[in-house]
């Protein structure tokens, strides 16, 4: 059977900012290299956990060129390019192809709800008009959901279209998406984008995933991908539940993603002040986060102060 076109685990990683809400290019490039010495995969930029509606289209090309050029093709990068419309998001995969992106990953259309009938087309025009390969992004908690029928027909029509990242973190779902795809495409990619579930879906037969806690873990990540290839699937579980509990910290009484830039800080990085305003009281939520995740982080082993000397992970599972 052909490899999958991309798979491990792609770290959707932040953008640190400045004093003056400024892309923070040096430390962005830090964060970079310092996901992959820690076994990252590849680098999805210009994700949601990455922000990318907080930028402007020319800041999201200027995160691409950066975050390729830092790479230096040690992983691939697989960029976002979720733009409103057609002609926006085929001009954003030419950035990402004269970047040195891998690939793009492109999310259905947002705001409007659309019919699958429709999805369809928008992929289409996507398919034919890309001069880069393509993975569909599959967000239906905040797009037009990227149905089963549609995804295989994309598939077989287009083999610039090369995986899905799927976020709804619905495991019957993917299930139903491999077994439609998988025989009439065996190098499609089927990537998880949703952390609580990136055990059963690597053992449902998933690629690997894009996923927010590598930011703050990547180490743990990582793990869980290796085990459960490994077959050490009791290992996996036992490191799903820690991966599970740190993701729930995270997200706890406060907005996404202010809760993974809080913990990104934690590993030792200056990410800054977000663009979106901050109440009273979601500081002081911040500052509790912070507090239940470096306990966690504690827990795990890893360098909570310096992170170019964060401890590995080995025997995380045992």
């Amino acid at each position: 059977m052909a490899a999958p076109s991309i798979s491990g685990i792609l770290s959707p990683h932040m953008v640190p900012l400045d004093d003056r809400g400024q892309i923070a290019e040096p430390e962005l490039r830090r964060h970079v290299s310092w996901l992959i010495d820690r076994g990252i995969h590849g680098l999805y930029p210009n994700g949601s956990t990455g922000e990318f509606l907080r930028f402007t289209v020319e800041e999201r090309r200027r995160i691409t060129a950066i975050v390729c050029d830092e790479a230096r093709g040690r992983v691939p990068v697989v960029a976002g390019a979720a733009e409103a419309n057609v002609g926006e998001t085929i001009r954003a995969c030419e950035a990402a192809l004269a970047a040195g992106a891998r690939a793009v990953a492109v999310v259905s259309p947002f705001y409007y709800r659309l019919s699958p009938a429709n999805v369809l087309a928008y992929f289409r025009e996507i398919g034919r008009q890309s001069p880069i390969d393509v993975t569909l992004y599959n967000i239906p908690m905040l797009a037009s959901p990227i149905d089963v029928p549609t995804v295989r027909r994309l598939a077989e029509e287009f083999p610039r279209i090369i995986g899905i990242k799927d976020s709804s973190g619905d495991v019957s779902h993917m299930m139903r998406l491999i077994a439609a795809v998988r025989p009439v495409r065996p190098d499609f990619a089927f990537l998880t984008g949703w952390d609580p579930a990136l055990v059963p879906m690597l053992a449902a037969g998933c690629d690997g995933g894009t996923h927010a806690t590598s930011n703050v873990a990547p180490e743990l990540t990582r793990a869980i991908f290796d085990a459960v290839r490994a077959g050490r699937l009791e290992a996996a579980r036992r490191m799903q539940h820690r991966l599970t509990e740190l993701f729930d910290a995270l997200f706890a009484g406060i907005d996404f993603p202010e809760g993974f830039r809080a913990g990104s800080e934690l590993r030792g990085f200056r990410m800054g002040a977000s663009r979106q305003p901050l109440a009273d009281e979601q500081r002081a939520e911040r500052g509790r986060v912070a507090d239940r995740v470096r306990g966690l982080l504690e827990k795990l082993g890893v360098d909570i102060s310096e992170p170019e000397r964060a401890a590995s992970l080995a025997g995380v599972g045992d």
